[in-house]
């Protein structure tokens, strides 16, 4: 995550103690200090919509492998363990598992704090004073576009209202709530109308999220944005940023070209704010898939991250996810803790690796079939990141 307003406008927030400290690294054990990583657990796989760009490939099904409430608890206590700082619930729609606020007390009570990664079309007042009650400390409510266009994208007539009315039913509790928008050809044009909601709902945190071409994601490959929408999209994102100031809280996820993007106009248009932008973005070292940020799914499967399902380090129904993470027997795990020698093409050659890391594995590997090829979804220019021409794609 790059933490726009951050750099932007220097406001905080909690997640920057773990993105922008610079004691927190420990590139030893893939964590943030004497931290273990952030855990995204899918920790179901069901989900009420049918999302086109859902990279765990979602959908209306009851799947019987998913972790028992027992496992799910031997989980969060070893994670706990592991001094892992926060769980992200995800899913499919985590509100669809049945004990889902008894894992996230449990989750509270071993010190760990968790978030919700929802589509909140199931947050009712009772289950929003539910979420509030459980101890959750931020729930992210996905919405890809205003009306009917959210609707299309997620495969349900009246979605958008009913995620609405979640954030409403969250607000009226005193639980913090806020958006995550994945920007694609379908709503690219989206953007400015997600900023005017954030006005008129008062909404103090969005995340905009780079298409990763996992799970459904696959097939859009060809409906990703342009370099010259992404560069585009940036601009705006900055400018609305600075418009809101302090008030919202404004990430990009999974596109680090972002953060040389945004430094590269700050030379030119914030030079205040340079030598601070450069430090943050040094600090934080770009991608941290497999350092520090790590998968669980539904079967108990450790990844990466949860785009990349598709490389599993071990089950935590055999072994525990410490152990898991801290083996480096599988190759891909151990090249993610130092992958700097093993990218090739642009990101190989590119000059701003301390502050990228290689960006995002999953795409190179979905376009290319080598995970350590450059990142298609590089929207910078040959000349911004110090390659030559004929240095190739990949």
């Amino acid at each position: 995550m790059i933490g726009i307003s951050k750099l932007l406008c220097s406001s905080e927030s909690y997640g920057d103690k773990l993105r922008y400290v610079k004691e927190a690294k420990n590139q030893k054990n893939g964590a943030t200090s004497n931290l273990g990583p952030v855990v995204v657990f899918n920790c179901t796989k069901t989900c009420n919509l049918r999302c086109k760009h859902c990279y765990a490939g979602s959908d209306g099904k009851t799947y019987k492998d998913e972790l028992s409430t027992e496992e799910a608890y031997s989980l969060i206590a070893d994670l706990s363990d592991f001094k892992v700082p926060v769980i992200i619930f995800s899913g499919g729609e985590p509100l669809i598992r049945k004990d889902i606020f008894e894992l996230i007390e449990f989750a509270k009570k071993n010190n760990i704090r968790s978030t919700l990664s929802t589509n909140g079309t199931l947050i009712d007042k009772e289950t929003a004073k539910k979420i509030k009650k459980a101890g959750v400390s931020y729930v992210g409510i996905s919405i890809d576009g205003i009306g009917e266009k959210n609707d299309d994208f997620r495969g349900k007539k009246g979605a958008y209202d009913k995620a609405i009315e979640g954030i409403r039913n969250c607000k009226e509790v005193g639980q913090k709530v806020g958006l995550r928008f994945t920007i694609n050809q379908y709503n690219y044009g989206e953007i400015e109308s997600i900023f005017k909601l954030i006005k008129k709902e008062e909404i103090d945190r969005v995340c905009f999220y780079h298409l990763v071409y996992s799970g459904r994601g696959s097939s859009m490959i060809n409906k990703d944005i342009s370099n010259k929408e992404a560069r585009a999209a940036m601009d705006l994102i900055m400018d609305k940023t600075l418009e809101l100031g302090n008030k919202v809280e404004i990430l990009t996820v999974d596109n680090y070209a972002d953060a040389v993007y945004l430094y590269l106009k700050a030379k030119d248009k914030f030079k205040d704010k340079e030598e601070d932008i450069l430090k943050f973005l040094e600090i934080n070292g770009g991608n941290r898939s497999g350092i520090a940020i790590a998968n669980v799914d539904y079967r108990g499967n450790v990844h990466p991250d949860q785009f990349t399902s598709n490389h599993s380090f071990g089950n935590v129904k055999d072994k525990k996810f410490k152990d898991i993470w801290t083996d480096y027997s599988n190759s891909i795990l151990k090249g993610l803790k130092d992958r700097k020698k093993l990218l090739k093409g642009r990101c190989g050659k590119c000059k701003w690796l301390s502050i990228c890391n290689g960006n995002f594995r999953t795409r190179a590997e979905a376009v290319t079939g080598d995970f350590w090829a450059s990142d298609p979804a590089c929207y910078l220019t040959n000349n911004e990141i110090g390659v030559s021409e004929n240095e190739g794609l990949i």
